[in-house]
């Protein structure tokens, strides 16, 4: 039998964490929230669903960061 072109599966089942904000962090985040909202015309119920797309994308911009990862 041929050898598949498809190996495993990567682990892409969320992980849940729990973690504590500064008040001056979670009040920016807030802010940020509502600047969502009004630019985009659409309410958002829970500012930290902005947690993530933020993360990804200051992981996605670092230069540093991927100047490691690729050295790996």
């Amino acid at each position: 039998m041929s050898k598949l072109k498809i190996a495993a599966l990567p682990d892409d089942k969320p992980v849940k964490l729990t973690l504590e904000l500064p008040a001056a962090v979670h009040r920016d985040l807030s802010a940020y929230a509502e600047a969502v909202a009004a630019e985009s015309g659409k309410a958002l119920s829970d500012p930290t669903k902005l947690i993530v797309p933020m993360l990804t994308r200051f992981m996605a911009t670092d230069r540093a960061f991927a100047k490691s990862r690729r050295r790996k």
